[in-house]
């Protein structure tokens, strides 16, 4: 999270209001603990290599990449695996700066809609490096708290908002990661559930169950905006709009399913 807003009663660390600084400094941290880490795991696994260890000279050639891009000052996430094999070991590795980065934009309630320069300045950052930014306002999400959901979604309102900042940020960090949502709806409660982008729906029963994945026969399936318009399961049915997938089937974002399995 990054400061974006000006406010003399609130005080810096640095007597300074930019968050592309403040950013910068976060990520040399990263930078300096995967620095640290890889000037002791590649050596090792280089060592290990020249006794004829498979492993280690693949994960001294991906890992060393990385290490090379740091010491340029540079993140791990730019590291380029040449294959599968490099790939896993890349991600095993599970460098700091490997991993997707989400800024969140803190500014002042009045810029809580469509953010202001400070945070202008971010998402520029954001689209430059391939990751994500959202603008939140942290002194409305404070006073959401104490409200039920009729008085939150009246306060939002007034203020011209359509969701909350925990809302957006939620939906970038899915989005960040490639993940989507299904819902399974009974007679006693409705969930959510959360699966990868492209996940058919066999994987997406094993989220459930794995006795669900491996017994799969079919889903039944409705698309959440006809769920919503029509009133529910048996209204979309009376309308057509129950599909029968099978295990080919590739899960949609907020799609309802009732799962047929063999136990």
């Amino acid at each position: 999270m990054l400061r974006c807003f000006e406010d003399d009663d609130i005080q810096h660390v640095d007597n300074r209001v930019d968050p592309i600084l403040d950013a910068e400094t976060v990520e040399t941290e990263l930078l300096l603990s995967d620095l640290e880490s890889l000037e002791k795991r590649v050596p090792a696994a280089a060592k290990r290599a020249t006794g004829g260890d498979k492993e280690a000279k693949i994960t001294a050639s991906v890992l060393g990449q990385s290490l090379d891009l740091l010491r340029e000052g540079k993140p791990a996430r730019l590291t380029q695996p040449k294959d599968e094999e490099e790939a896993r070991i890349f991600r095993q590795a599970q460098l700091l700066t490997a991993k997707p980065v989400l800024y969140v934009c803190n500014v002042e309630e009045e810029s809580a809609a469509s953010g202001n320069a400070h945070s202008a300045r971010v998402f520029e950052k954001a689209s430059a490096e391939g990751a994500e930014a959202v603008v939140v306002s942290a002194a409305i999400e404070a006073e959401l708290v104490g409200m039920d959901m009729e008085e939150r979604l009246e306060f939002l309102k007034e203020i011209g908002l359509e969701e909350t900042g925990l809302a957006r940020v939620i939906r970038a960090g899915y989005d960040l990661l490639d993940l989507i949502t299904f819902f399974t709806v009974g007679p006693k409660e409705a969930r959510a559930w959360t699966v990868h982008k492209g996940a058919k729906a066999p994987e997406a029963a094993g989220e459930i169950h794995t006795d669900m994945e491996r017994g799969f026969i079919r889903a039944e399936t409705i698309a959440f905006d006809d769920y919503v318009a029509l009133g529910g399961e048996n209204a979309a049915k009376e309308a057509g709009k129950l599909r029968q997938e099978g295990k080919d089937y590739v899960v949609q974002d907020g799609d309802v399913l009732h799962f047929k399995f063999n136990v």
